[in-house]
């Protein structure tokens, strides 16, 4: 990696463009950047830094404060490097978010965010690679192979870092090689072997639980059974433990299931005894039930042959039921029959006084009002009424629409006749509305067209006002900027004389102070010595003295203080009045500079002919969409007027045509109501003139059937008398019983006959012969003997339950204990493996992260960068060697730290004239230097190898060197001329003034009150 160019602005200290041609300074190979402290030359190395990657190193990385406080506001800040790498050429440019002066911006600034353009040259010409700060940054590092820290530690060697490193403790060394070499990596492996390790520990932390568990199962399991603890073995043999539990468990169940059979033999016995005696005493039971029914079947025997007798002449009555019900229901039918025409007689008289349409139909007997019985009546005059009356309500059913459709015409013509009206009436209105539609049309077509030339100027008046309106305001400010000015330049002038003043005081004191040193110096002149200065032993005209010396060097300071401090605020005022006056400028060049009046009256007359124009726009937008609004508006006047003409004389035809049928109809349906008010009426007049004739002619035909049936029932009901054995229908309904009677008398009979057989089975029976048997002989069980057999086999039934269930509960535990016994040998040997691994996992774990049987207590990242560590002090040896006259080597160690510390990462010093190892804080100050700059190179170039070999032909190595003596000066400085070896460029930062004689070619950085200036001396060029 070669810088070939660097161009600063407004930078750091540096105000202006400042450019550094490195290809002038690398044709000696070795040049020196020097200046006076505070100069800027770190500034310079920031700048690179900032180039390369958008940040300085370490503490000075502040962004917003990169900006040079001595630059113009308006001067943005950039730095541009041009390098070459990898045989690939760029230019890389950057800018740091400053603030920039915006009149519109917040307190006067607008914040600009930073911004990079990466460059490449192909075949000659510039390509532009990336704009954004983010892409440009990892192209860069791409191609350096370097981070931002390791490019600071390689290309920008610092040396009071690496005096710090060499001395530190192994600790500290680790964070500045783990950032440099990122071995990062390997304290992850460390982690993941502490996780596995961990994980392993938990899985068998896991499985001792359940084993335990396990053992605490199988002691929970016996404790029921009472064993005796005193001979089994301890928690410490779990195999023994679970063989001794398994065993007396095995005992205890079996002694349990012996008892357990004993007891339910006893059991069954007991039972056996017991259901002897139950079964003796239910014969016994039975027995006496038996008896007593049968007595009281006896004595129930003579009712139930009554019942029987009056049962039999039930059933012979029961025989003529249907034709005593039909006589009944015949003549109930021929009453009922009789009343109906009775009710009807008298309904069809009172009908024929007020009906006329019954006025002329001779139906009714003179004579039926006298109170006789009723007479038939004449069927065919009935039945002829009948048809004439139907025949007449068929018409008026057929013309009943003829009605309905001569009130329709009738409200048809009352609607027509309105619609007329309401025709005409529109036809009147809508003529005087057109004439003033028209009317209003050609007023409006006249006041448009001075509208029109008004409002073509509105968007032209609309920007001169807005340009008046902001003139005024520019007006105000450049008013006010005037003013500002004009202060600020009156305090300017009054800063300036007082500098002059001040600054005149402090030369005088100066002058005086001069003097008075030669005073001083004649004063110590004597005759015929020479002179100090001039040699003459003569001396005519010695200086006379003056004040004090320390009073006038103390003025002489205090006078140049406030010379300083009135120069610094003499230059603030200077820059305050530079923007005030440019302030000024920019607004008077606005139009500022315009009388306030003037700029006033212009944008008043210029405001109002703009609404001048904008009434005019909005008058005449407005009266175009009325002139539209009333054209459409005629238009639909006009079709209504031809539509309301055409409307009337079709209204005028339909009104005639509809009165005409309306007329015809009405003759027509007069002739048919007869008198009634409508059709409907009439027809509702008939149908109850219908309906009496028709319930008329009805119960006559009911009369009539009803005394045939009566007949026909009394014939058949005496023939049928006397085969059932009754000599009167009297004498059958009286045997005849009532349906629920009869039924109870024949259940009665029926359950008597089923008791007597069912007692002579039961004493036909064994076990009812037996319980006599039993009771002659005296066989008889009591009820005390009874309870007491009870009791006993009970309590023999409790005993053999609880035997049982003790010896299935002791058995069930002998099952459980097996069971365990195998888990706890499946689960034991399981957790062989994960013991071993998790034992082998602990220990590698501790031993990565310096623990356990690791004695020298150094983690595996630590002996990774201890190996780099080794690399980078061979390295070192091979410059500290020359530098140190074949004295000092720095070798890597890795002996062990006191007190149990960490190591791996020890340094020291080999002394190769006396062969003694010593720590690296035994060295002097020189030898310090030497040993830093060679451990800084030395770490450079194993860097530089693990960064994938970029080849650094830039360097830059930094102050130093003023604690070294001639010869040791001299040795260093031929080690660094051996690193421009293959075209390196090397560049010393110091300001030795040794240096500045040896080294020819030289970066000059020069401090100044506006802002420090770089400067390429180059003696060898001259």
């Amino acid at each position: 990696m070669r810088i070939h160019r660097l161009e600063i602005s407004a930078f750091g200290p540096f105000a202006g463009t400042e450019r550094i041609d490195f290809d002038r300074l690398s044709a000696h190979g070795l040049f020196l950047l020097n200046g006076a402290t505070g100069a800027g030359k770190t500034s310079v190395l920031d700048a690179i830094c900032f180039a390369l990657y958008g940040a300085v190193p370490g503490a000075r990385q502040d962004g917003k404060r990169l900006r040079s406080d001595h630059a113009e506001a308006a001067a943005e800040p950039r730095v541009t490097c041009e390098f070459s790498a990898k045989g690939r050429h760029f230019e890389v440019s950057r800018s740091p978010a400053w603030d920039k002066p915006s009149a519109r911006g917040k307190n006067g600034y607008t914040v600009q965010q930073a911004n990079t353009l990466l460059r490449e040259r192909i075949d000659g010409v510039w390509v532009e690679k990336s704009g954004r700060n983010d892409e440009a940054g990892a192209e860069i590092a791409d191609v350096l192979g370097m981070n931002r820290e390791q490019f600071t530690r390689v290309v920008m060697l610092p040396q009071g870092d690496f005096a710090a490193f060499l001395r530190s403790k192994a600790s500290d060394r680790l964070e500045l090689l783990q950032s440099l070499f990122g071995t990062q990596r390997f304290e992850a492996v460390e982690q993941e072997l502490s996780r596995q390790a961990q994980t392993a520990k938990a899985e068998v932390a896991n499985l001792t639980t359940r084993l335990d568990l396990l053992l605490a199962q199988a002691e929970s399991e016996t404790a029921a059974l009472d064993l005796d603890p005193a001979d089994a073995p301890g928690r410490d043999a779990p195999d023994a433990l679970l063989a001794w539990l398994d065993d007396a468990a095995a005992a205890v169940a079996t002694g349990r299931r012996t008892a357990a059979a004993a007891a339910g033999q006893h059991a069954a016995d007991q039972a056996s005894l017991l259901e002897a005696a139950t079964a003796r005493a239910s014969r016994h039971a039975k027995l006496a039930a038996a008896e007593q029914r049968r007595n009281d079947a006896d004595a129930a025997a003579p009712a139930l042959a009554e019942q029987a007798i009056t049962l039999g002449l039930h059933r012979k009555a029961e025989v003529l039921g249907g034709q005593l019900r039909a006589v009944e229901s015949a003549r109930g039918a021929e009453d009922l029959a009789g009343t109906a025409l009775l009710e009807a007689a008298r309904q069809l008289r009172s009908a024929a006084v007020t009906d006329p349409e019954l006025a002329g139909l001779d139906l009714v007997d003179a004579g039926a009002d006298t109170g006789r019985e009723p007479e038939a009546f004449d069927s065919a005059a009935l039945r002829n009424g009948l048809g004439q009356l139907r025949s007449l309500r068929a018409v008026l059913t057929e013309r009943l629409p003829d009605e309905s459709r001569l009130t329709g015409l009738t409200d048809r013509s009352s609607r027509l006749r309105l619609q007329l009206t309401a025709l005409e009436t529109q036809q009147r209105t809508g003529a005087a509305a057109l004439d003033a539609l028209r009317t209003e049309s050609e007023a409006l077509l006249t006041g448009i067209v001075p509208l029109e030339e008004l409002a073509a100027e509105a968007q032209l008046r609309t920007k001169e006002a807005t340009a008046a309106d902001e003139l005024v305001a520019i007006v105000g400010r450049y008013l006010t900027a005037e003013a500002g000015s004009s202060a600020i330049a009156e305090r300017h002038a009054a800063a300036r004389n007082d500098h002059q003043d001040l600054r005149q005081h402090w030369l005088d004191l100066r002058e005086q102070r001069l003097t008075n040193a030669a005073a001083e110096l004649a004063a110590q002149l004597l005759a015929g010595v020479p002179c100090p200065v001039c040699g003459s032993p003569e001396h005519p005209e010695p200086a006379p003295a003056a004040a004090s010396a320390l009073a006038v060097a103390e003025a002489e300071k205090a006078a140049q203080q406030a010379s300083d401090d009135a120069e610094a605020a003499l230059a603030a005022l200077g820059r305050e009045l530079a923007e005030a006056r440019q302030d000024v400028a920019v607004l008077a060049a606005q139009g500022g500079s315009t009388p306030p009046e003037e700029a006033r009256a212009d944008a008043a007359l210029a405001r109002e002919r703009a609404d001048d124009a904008a009434r005019a726009a909005t008058d005449l937008a407005a009266g175009r969409a009325r002139l539209a609004e009333l054209e459409t508006a005629i238009a639909s006047a006009e079709r209504a007027k031809a539509e309301a003409a055409s409307g009337i004389a079709q209204t005028q035809s339909t009104i005639a045509e509809v009165d005409e049928q309306a007329k015809v109809l009405e003759h027509a349906l007069d002739k048919l109501r007869a008198g009634h008010a409508s059709l409907e009426e009439r027809l509702a007049a008939l149908t109850g003139t219908t309906a009496i004739l028709e319930r008329a002619d009805a119960a006559q035909s009911a009369l009539e059937q009803a005394g045939a049936r009566t007949a026909e029932a009394r014939r058949q009901l005496d023939q049928a008398l006397p085969a059932t054995g009754f000599s009167t229908e009297a004498a059958a309904r009286a045997a005849l019983l009532p349906a629920p009677e009869a039924t109870g008398l024949e259940a009665a009979i029926r359950a008597g006959q089923d008791e007597a057989a069912r007692i002579q089975e039961l004493f036909a029976g064994e076990e009812l012969a037996l319980a006599a048997a039993e009771r002659a002989a005296g066989e008889l069980v009591s009820e005390a003997a009874l309870e007491e057999l009870q009791a006993a086999s009970a309590a023999a039934e409790r005993q053999s339950r609880d035997a049982e269930l003790a010896a299935g509960l002791a058995e069930n535990s002998v099952r459980t204990l097996g069971r365990i016994a195998g888990e706890y040998a499946e689960l034991a040997a399981a957790g062989r493996a994960p013991r071993d691994r998790a034992a082998l996992l602990g220990a590698v774990a501790e031993a990565a992260r310096g623990g356990g049987d690791n004695t020298y207590r150094m983690s595996l990242n630590s002996y990774v960068l201890a190996a780099r560590l080794e690399q980078v002090a061979v390295a070192a040896s091979e410059r500290l060697i020359g530098m140190s006259d074949g004295r000092y080597t720095l070798q890597h160690t890795d002996a062990k730290a006191a007190r149990g510390a960490k190591s791996g990462l020890g340094l020291e010093v080999v002394d190769e004239w006396t062969g003694q190892r010593r720590d690296t804080a035994t060295l002097s100050g020189g030898e310090s230097f030497m040993a830093s700059l060679a451990l800084a190179l030395g770490l450079a170039d194993v860097v530089q190898h693990e960064s994938g070999g970029v080849d650094i032909e830039t360097l830059f190595v930094d102050e130093g060197f003023g604690s070294l003596d001639d010869q040791a000066l001299e040795q260093v400085m031929d080690a660094l001329e051996g690193l421009r070896d293959g075209g390196r460029v090397v560049g010393l930062v110091s300001h030795v003034a040794e240096m500045k004689q040896r080294i020819g070619t030289q970066l000059q950085v020069v401090k100044a009150r506006n802002g420090s200036t770089l400067h390429i001396s180059d003696d060898a060029r001259a």
